[in-house]
């Protein structure tokens, strides 16, 4: 077992062996989470929204941490590190949506955020297998897309101010999929691929969010929130 786990994987262009330092650029954009959480954190400060809001902040900065992680210990027990603290955030955030952004009591919030990630899941498990791998996996990222562009859509009909921000932080996260889905394919005339495009777009993404979750994401008086 703890042989698997010290597996070296290689799954990006600009890693050429199983060094620590085998992916510097890769490693370093990780930066734009962690810069992209603590302007979150100071944000929700600022405005007063409260402690989902700054926990969700303090969850991108984890991002970049396990992201970082991953690309410079580049072995299997480390994806992990990598996907979990996404995964989190992404199923954190649409709760803080449906809750905050539009205001739902708990009861109703959850039986839709289970839907949701059920009829996601059901859709991601679909997938066939050459799309996974012409994607380079990024069909896994199926749930979040979803998310942004279903809540995105709901919140901004709404009325609500956060609608533009989530619709925003969908147009930026089509642009990063994009460059992920295009690092195995450039890695003969671009050895350092676009990998890193994924780790800063996804760090402004983020930030938009957090901008919105600071700016409209405020608990409702007189709300068990």
């Amino acid at each position: 077992m703890w042989q698997t786990l010290l597996t070296p994987v290689d799954l990006y262009c600009e890693r050429t062996g199983p060094e620590l330092w085998a992916e510097p650029v890769n490693a370093l954009t990780n930066l734009a989470f962690l810069a992209a959480g603590l302007w979150g954190v100071r944000e929700v400060r600022r405005h007063g929204t409260g402690t989902f809001a700054e926990v969700l902040a303090w969850w991108v900065v984890a991002i970049g941490i396990g992201s970082m992680l991953f690309h410079t210990f580049a072995i299997r027990a480390t994806i992990w590190a990598d996907v979990l603290p996404i995964a989190g955030f992404t199923l954190a955030y649409t709760l803080f949506t449906l809750r905050r952004l539009l205001g739902m009591e708990w009861g109703k919030a959850i039986a839709i955020f289970v839907a949701f990630y059920a009829i996601a899941g059901l859709l991601t498990w679909a997938v066939p297998d050459w799309l996974r791998q012409a994607s380079n996996g990024t069909t896994g990222y199926l749930a979040p897309f979803l998310a942004l562009a279903f809540l995105g859509t709901w919140t901004a009909l709404s009325g609500s101010g956060a609608g533009r921000y989530n619709l925003a932080a969908l147009a930026i996260f089509v642009v990063s999929v994009i460059c992920r889905m295009a690092d195995p394919l450039v890695c003969g005339s671009f050895p350092l691929g676009t990998h890193f495009l994924w780790h800063i777009l996804n760090g402004l993404m983020l930030g938009v969010l957090l901008a919105a979750a600071a700016r409209y994401g405020e608990p409702k008086v007189g709300s068990r929130q």
